[in-house]
């Protein structure tokens, strides 16, 4: 599948590009951001995987996030994707910020008129690391995942989802129990229907109930001031409670920061650990 660059620049000795491709998933034209680390030059590197939050794009982590200092001391490629597809032409997808555009909440649409192109959870599942792994030296055994609220809940099902699939996760400040909030809630329901029992298979709190072992260790971040916590929008009390219940390791760290008036101030702060975390187990 070809890839066209549309921007490189060099960073901490590697580089961060950005490339446009046709997504045969969503039917449309995607752009992802990719971190070259310096040792990607001379031999194949883990891959780690970024999931953003509503209204972003590919931009809003590899311009504000900081990561590439770490990254390139860890030899960590990492990819940050847009959030939905765009410019689809489908009525309504500019109408809300929680919904369409930038809105994907990263799951396999099944209703019209959304689920042609709506299909987040497949496009980063299989089609993006099947493309990665094929134009950039990656080791396509060392994967990881991490994200901020939508794209926190995104990192967290697709690991559940997926057993062994990924050697870590974390989060920021994660929609943890979508099915309860009205974010999750106007989302699932608009592409998944008005059964909420198919919204179960994308919410991490369910999934985690039935999650085969105990060999996972979950890190999130969330500030205490966020304004999305005390709205119970994120509801980490609900994913905790049921990750204890499993024995399932869950480093949770209240942190005394806001989180989603501009995230990136509070993602910036705690960036370096994530990455820290992810590269104990991509560099194992």
């Amino acid at each position: 599948m070809a890839l066209k660059q549309v921007s490189s620049n060099k960073c901490f000795e590697g580089f961060q590009k950005v490339f446009e491709h046709d997504s045969t998933e969503l039917k449309c034209k995607m752009k992802f951001g990719i971190y070259l680390p310096p040792k990607a030059e001379t031999g194949k590197c883990p891959v780690l995987y970024w999931l953003s939050g509503l209204t972003c794009t590919e931009q809003n982590f590899i311009t504000k996030a900081g990561f590439q200092q770490a990254a390139a001391e860890h030899g960590l490629i990492v990819v940050a994707p847009d959030t939905s597809p765009r410019g689809c032409n489908i009525e309504g997808e500019d109408e809300s910020w929680d919904f369409g555009t930038g809105a994907g909440f990263y799951v396999d649409a099944t209703e019209d008129p959304w689920k042609t192109n709506y299909r987040m959870y497949s496009y980063i599942k299989d089609e993006l690391p099947k493309l990665i792994n094929a134009n950039f030296p990656t080791d396509p055994e060392r994967m990881s995942i991490f994200g901020h609220s939508m794209g926190g809940h995104g990192a967290l099902i697709l690991t559940l989802k997926n057993p062994g699939k990924y050697k870590s996760v974390s989060a920021f400040a994660p929609i943890c129990n979508p099915i309860q909030c009205q974010w999750g809630k106007k989302a699932l329901g608009g592409y998944l229907g008005s059964d909420a029992s198919k919204w179960e298979a994308y919410d991490a709190t369910q999934l985690v109930k039935s999650y085969p072992d105990s060999h996972l260790d979950i890190l999130i971040d969330q500030g205490k001031d966020d304004q999305f916590l005390s709205a119970g929008q994120l509801l980490p009390d609900n994913f905790i409670a049921a990750c204890t219940e499993r024995k399932i390791p869950v480093v949770f760290r209240l942190q005394q920061a806001s989180c989603c008036s501009d995230p990136y101030f509070f993602i910036a702060t705690f960036i370096n650990d994530h990455i820290k975390h992810h590269a104990k187990y991509l560099n194992a």
